[in-house]
């Protein structure tokens, strides 16, 4: 090999670019404008106007302070990707990180200020030495004049904020975390309970999100023939679905859960690093986030054969039983836990007369017994919007002690979870996983189930599946 001659600068410790006057000169100049509007929804600005003055007036004499957040350190100088906290974004339809709205209290509601991070254009230093808001490294964004615009509401810059000014404010938690003050519980519980009845503009939102997911659903189901035949598994799938929610939405609402045989009765089996058994029930729970950050939360359980067993179908058949009875309660009026009895009594019945349960049907529903939740420990409902489990700092008389309300959204998702070691089980039982989850709307006069694209019945299913797979 050639021996090559070292740079005349090898070894030397090179100045930061910051610090160089020729490279700053430089890099300042040639660069054409390039105008970035805010990425709105058709609106959203409307959207968020109203829902400040619906909190308004909940807290008319609270100044009220929310933050979007940041995103956490992920390892060393890598962070995850940012996703904009949701009161925030529920106040104000802007997901720019590390922004801060102030609502302060006037006569007849509140001024609202958003303060920003102003990005770094060319000319000034951060342009190339700012990794997060630089626009040599995140490329261009929109200017506050442009959020103003979009907006319609007063924004500065974020270097203007000062929390100490703001005592006896109200901070929500993603502020009082980035503020490091305490959180006002009030606020945070006033926001959630407003967030339980969707607008129009919200719901329109969770139709997407919906409608990418049962799109989501199918791509998946088609792609099960080549984890089974190539070996690549649950994670094969769980990145298919992932790909779809990221290209049709924001990304998945949640981590997507890729369950085959023994791996189904696990809740939460968001590893995904198993097979895909060819003769095993698959159970899918994937929701697809839209831009706007709302969410669907969607289970099916398909037969990867295309065709149910019968001690599989007659799993199926029972949750379908419960979730039919659950999805009968949903009506305005109605006490929000009347769909979780009809659907636990449903579950306990069919339990007792497969001979699983050591008491009466009676016995296990009382608050004293429960002996049927051993194969259904989770709830099987919850609010959904902004969050998968949405207005979560609600209290229980807002939530579960309260009635339905048009305009409601959540899920109705009963199952039944037979682990592979649970001894209390017949052989044929254990290793089955089994749930149904829609996104059910309230309306003003019943309730229209959102993915209802989505078979529920057994050969519904089967014939679901084979289409998919067939058309692979």
């Amino acid at each position: 090999m050639t021996n090559l001659p070292r740079p005349p600068y090898a070894g030397t410790r090179y100045p930061r670019l910051a610090e160089v006057d020729a490279f700053r000169d430089w890099i300042a100049g040639g660069w054409a404008d390039e105008p970035v509007a805010p990425d709105l929804a058709a609106g959203a600005a409307a959207a968020a106007a109203e829902h400040r003055a619906r909190l308004g007036e909940r807290l008319p004499d609270a100044t009220i302070v929310a933050a979007a957040g940041v995103a956490p350190v992920r390892n060393d100088d890598a962070s995850y990707g940012f996703r904009a906290d949701s009161a925030f974004v529920w106040l104000t339809n802007c997901q720019a990180e590390d922004a801060v709205l102030v609502m302060t209290p006037r006569a007849g509601g509140h001024d609202a200020v958003l303060f920003l991070p102003a990005p770094f254009r060319p000319g000034e230093t951060g342009f190339f030495a700012n990794a997060l808001h630089g626009e040599l490294w995140v490329g261009p964004t929109a200017g506050l004049g442009a959020w103003a615009e979009a907006l319609g509401i007063e924004v500065r810059p974020l270097a203007e904020f000062d929390a100490d000014r703001l005592g006896g404010a109200h901070f929500s938690a993603a502020a009082a975390r980035r503020f490091g003050v305490p959180a006002s519980a009030e606020l945070e519980r006033a926001v959630s309970v407003l967030r339980m009845v969707k607008d129009p503009w919200e719901i329109a939102q969770l139709r997407q999100a919906v409608d990418a997911s049962v799109a989501g659903f199918a791509a998946t189901v088609a792609e099960v023939p080549r984890a089974i035949e190539e070996g690549l598994g649950e994670r094969w799938l769980q990145g298919t679905f992932d790909r779809h929610a990221r290209t049709l939405g924001n990304g998945p609402g949640y981590s997507t859960i890729v369950g085959s045989g023994p791996h189904a009765p696990t809740l939460h089996w968001v590893r995904c690093d198993g097979p895909v058994l060819p003769d095993a029930l698959l159970l899918l729970d994937m929701g697809v986030e839209a831009r706007t950050l709302y969410t669907a939360d969607v289970t099916r359980t398909f037969p990867a054969s295309g065709s149910f067993s019968p001690v599989q179908r007659d799993v199926h058949d029972l949750v379908e039983k419960a979730h039919r009875a659950g999805l009968a309660q949903i009506r305005p009026g109605t006490a929000y836990l009347d769909f979780h009895f009809a659907a636990m009594e449903v579950i306990a019945t069919g339990l007792h007369d497969w001979g699983l349960l050591p008491v009466s049907v009676d016995e296990a529903l009382s608050p004293q017994g429960q002996h049927h939740r051993r194969y259904l420990a989770c709830g099987i409902g919850h609010h959904l919007g902004l969050d998968v489990h949405d207005c979560s700092q609600a209290h229980y008389e807002d939530y579960m002690g309260a009635d339905l309300e048009p305009g409601v959204v959540m899920t109705v998702e009963p199952g039944l979870y037979f682990h592979a070691h649970d001894l209390t089980l017949p052989p044929e039982l254990r290793g089955i996983g089994v749930r149904l989850e829609d996104d059910v709307l309230v309306t003003e006069t019943g309730s229209e189930v959102l993915s209802d694209a989505l078979p529920i019945d057994a050969a519904g299913v089967e014939e679901f599946a084979r289409r998919q797979m067939g058309a692979r």
